[in-house]
């Protein structure tokens, strides 16, 4: 019986069977969704090893269903293969560099599946961190913090935070353009 269970989803019946034939026989267990609302039920009725997800689907989006996933921290530990045979899709909803997913353009080959499956589970380890987790409220200060920080200097830091949280993703996206633009250039 195969140990990896893994989840194609596509709307186009090529490229889940490609997946299927370009995958190691009898390692995998490959399930089949054609649009977003499927492929997010079988998420959560089964326990994937990687799921494999197409940008643009009928019914409900890929980046709808990345949204879900990402929205429930069981299913975040689930390696994710991002598809799309335009990879601009992608990077106008979610900036490069990709750090907890990894991206594979259509069309692809067998080398280049395996190597993006292989990312995937290297990423899917990396730590996470939450923005949420550094901010503290003025309640949380004013009830159980004496000291000489007062609520004013805590909602100050706050919104330093929450500045800075914008600033690195801004800066995350201009490098995204830099790195897009330098290898046109190589190309």
């Amino acid at each position: 019986m195969a140990s990896n269970k893994i989840l194609v989803i596509d709307d186009t019946t090529v490229v889940r069977v490609k997946v299927r034939e370009m995958l190691p026989p009898g390692n995998f267990q490959v399930l089949e969704a054609k649009d977003g609302i499927e492929g997010l039920k079988l998420i959560q009725q089964e326990k994937f090893s990687l799921i494999m997800l197409d940008f643009l689907l009928p019914k409900m989006s890929g980046w709808e269903v990345f949204q879900q996933i990402q929205a429930q921290a069981d299913l975040r530990k689930i390696p994710l293969v991002v598809m799309s045979g335009r990879k601009e899709e992608v990077t106008e909803k979610i900036s490069e560099p990709f750090e907890y997913f990894e991206f594979l353009g259509k069309p692809f080959d067998q080398k280049q599946l395996i190597s993006a499956i292989k990312a995937a589970m290297a990423k899917a380890k990396l730590p996470r961190q939450e923005i949420s987790q550094i901010t503290v409220s003025t309640s949380e200060v004013s009830n159980g913090v004496e000291g000489s920080t007062s609520a004013a200097e805590i909602q100050a830091l706050n919104d330093k935070v929450v500045k800075m949280q914008a600033e690195i993703d801004s800066l995350k996206k201009q490098l995204a353009q830099v790195v897009t633009f330098i290898k046109q250039k190589i190309k």
